[in-house]
């Protein structure tokens, strides 16, 4: 696989982790059993072998608190009434008083497999950008079907690496390409780069704390996007193409076994 530098200066960064127990396909993630240990331990020392300042598991829910606490975790207790991670996110910090300037790595707390690695490149690509409010990362795409896929968000790039736009729908929409369905052919078309964002996230404080009051706007609602806010309002995202493409999370009884095997097979 082909790997991509990782800043080495990169100042010191915090990373929460917003955990909700409540789960449609999998009720009680967080604390679902794997390898020994819930799985939002697994995150929670992930995220600590990044290097990061600090790590903290932002939840509203006594149930998550309490058991963290029991492996030695940090945990701010949040609102029940949050619509997303980043509002979470945004309460974290200002309870925690962290400072504008700091940079804060968004974890989503059913990937006990993210790589810390990939947790520094994240906050690398912010310090490095200055103009950007929030970084991310991207992957390759070299499957028609996984492009064509709506699950799928694409991401295309200035040629600064600035987001430009993010979709469901296949972007770049290659004209003469994808004249005869591509999306049934082996290979994609030739010329053309596809990406697949991947959903991590680096914010700075002041871009958290204005986030929540921000108007939701029209493609946001459309695509079912959040990010899709900030660039309608005018937040550059800086979007790195990802050193380590992370193992998919954990979203179903299937995965928390395929999990399982995986890290009982490792060092972890």
């Amino acid at each position: 696989m082909k790997r991509f530098p990782v800043s080495k200066t990169i100042s010191r960064f915090r990373v929460a982790i917003p955990a909700r127990y409540a789960s449609t396909r999998l009720p009680g993630k967080p604390l679902r059993q794997i390898a020994g240990r819930p799985l939002i331990e697994h995150v929670y020392r992930r995220a600590l072998a990044s290097g990061a300042l600090e790590v903290v598991i932002a939840t509203d829910d006594l149930r998550i608190q309490d058991v963290a606490k029991r492996f030695g975790a940090t945990v701010c207790m949040t609102s029940p009434n949050h619509h997303s991670g980043t509002d979470r996110l945004a309460e974290a910090a200002a309870q925690l008083g962290w400072p504008d300037e700091a940079i804060i790595v968004n974890v989503q707390g059913d990937e006990p497999q993210i790589p810390p690695a990939l947790i520094r490149q994240v906050a690398a690509g912010l310090e490095e950008h200055p103009d950007a409010g929030i970084a991310t990362v991207c992957a390759r795409i070299d499957d028609p079907k996984e492009l064509f896929d709506p699950n799928v968000v694409k991401v295309v790039r200035d040629l600064q690496d600035y987001a430009l736009y993010f979709s469901r729908a296949p972007i770049p929409w290659h004209r003469e390409g994808f004249k005869t369905g591509r999306e049934q052919s082996s290979r994609l078309p030739e010329g053309s780069d596809w990406f697949r964002h991947i959903g991590l996230y680096a914010y700075r404080v002041a871009v958290l704390a204005r986030y929540p009051r921000l108007t939701p706007a029209m493609i946001e609602q459309a695509e079912s996007l959040e990010q899709l806010r900030a660039l309608w309002h005018g937040i550059r995202i800086h979007v790195a193409e990802a050193a380590e493409v992370p193992p998919p999370g954990v979203d179903t009884e299937t995965d928390l076994a395929r999990v399982a095997v995986q890290l009982a097979s490792s060092d972890q």
